[in-house]
């Protein structure tokens, strides 16, 4: 009986390690260099980051901002002069967001 607590404690830890290691973006908020909040244009093609819009699982909390997109998870839509990129994808994207209307971030 020990052994089994012993062995399913360990495969919790081992699985919520894996959950953690597979979010590609750092706990600081960065993906690739790229710190995930202000102004963001929506391309079609050579986007800086290709992002999926899912409902649950998402890597990032998104909240459309109007102005002072300063904290993580905060995105100012533009057409010009933008901080980053984004392209919309349906598969293998980058990373993935859900758009939320308060508490943004990871």
């Amino acid at each position: 009986m020990r052994k089994f607590f012993s062995a399913t404690i360990a495969l919790v830890i081992l699985l919520t390690a894996t959950v953690a290691l597979a979010n590609p973006i750092s706990s600081n908020g960065y993906f690739n260099g790229i710190k995930l909040c202000g102004r963001v244009k929506v391309v079609n093609s050579f986007a800086d980051i290709k992002v999926q819009v899912v409902d649950a699982f998402a890597d990032l909390k998104v909240k459309k901002v109007s102005a002072f997109p300063d904290d993580i998870g905060e995105w100012q839509f533009v057409d010009s002069f933008p901080d980053f990129t984004i392209q919309f994808v349906d598969a293998f994207p980058d990373i993935k967001i859900k758009f939320v209307d308060a508490f943004p971030g990871l």
